[in-house]
């Protein structure tokens, strides 16, 4: 099921599935990506839990905004509203790569909302980030680029072996080139003006960590960083690339499933 509301300008399009009286999920796409890529976890997880998914603005079916701020904390407070929207009170946020970003200043905005935290290969912090530099954003002609040409733009999110699916690539061509450069801007100013587990610690909300071994966009053996936080669980995937939900979604779900059990609402 799905709801969307127009009524103001950065609301967000919100996806449901699941018994709606069973424990939430909020699950947050990254940055070149909608909430189409949790889609192959999605028969894992709704068996147990209302699974509640958003097109963070620009991507997906929320709209793009051209002269709207895409900063980290904005982005936050658009979901906050969209789990107001739809009622939910508590809830286990999932971030996906800069996801992971958003799903913390959720819990820094909304501590009341947010029950834990979990993050899917994502870095510590600035440091750790050996990808192509993401704040020059996408080329001039992006338009004009072949899907050879996205999957190659693209092909750092996955393990090399790993076949990147059309509608990944479609999700990706479909995102305005103007609000993935200010985005990707964006998620690179939260972590230079503060780490994650900086962020996380004083918050008191359990966290865990999945991180694929062979993560070619975050350095894997940064994840250990997350220790910092008290009682943070660190799991790391053998033979998973960037996008574990995508990659490998039963490995993902299970210790995805075992943290939410111990600390949902």
């Amino acid at each position: 099921m799905s709801l969307s509301s127009n009524d103001l300008r950065d609301d967000l399009y919100v996806y449901q599935d699941g018994p709606r009286d069973a424990p939430a999920l909020l699950l947050i796409h990254g940055t070149a990506a909608s909430s189409r890529s949790w889609e192959p976890m999605l028969p894992l997880l709704t068996g147990s839990h209302r699974v509640i998914r958003v097109d963070l603005l620009g991507c997906g079916r929320s709209a793009g905004l051209g002269d709207t701020s895409y900063t980290v904390a904005d982005q936050a407070r658009r979901v906050g509203a969209a789990m107001d929207r739809v009622g939910v009170e508590h809830v286990v946020v999932v971030g996906h790569s800069s996801g992971g970003a958003v799903a913390t200043a959720l819990a820094e905005l909304r501590p009341e909302l947010v029950a834990a935290v979990v993050i899917i290969d994502f870095g510590p912090d600035m440091g750790a980030y050996i990808g192509q530099d993401s704040s020059a954003g996408p080329p001039v002609d992006w338009s004009k680029l072949t899907d050879d040409q996205f999957r190659q733009m693209m092909r750092s999110g996955f393990s090399p072996d790993y076949q990147i699916p059309q509608e990944y690539v479609d999700q990706f061509r479909a995102i305005d080139p103007l609000v993935f450069a200010a985005a990707s801007q964006a998620n690179s100013a939260y972590l230079e003006e503060r780490s994650l587990p900086e962020r996380l610690a004083p918050l008191g909300k359990p966290l865990l960590v999945i991180f694929g071994e062979d993560d070619s966009r975050w350095r894997p053996s940064a994840a250990v960083e997350y220790h910092a936080v008290p009682g943070a669980t660190v799991v790391m995937l053998p033979g998973v690339g960037h996008s574990p939900n995508l990659e490998d979604p039963a490995r993902t779900a299970e210790p995805l499933l075992a943290f939410a059990a111990k600390h949902e609402a």
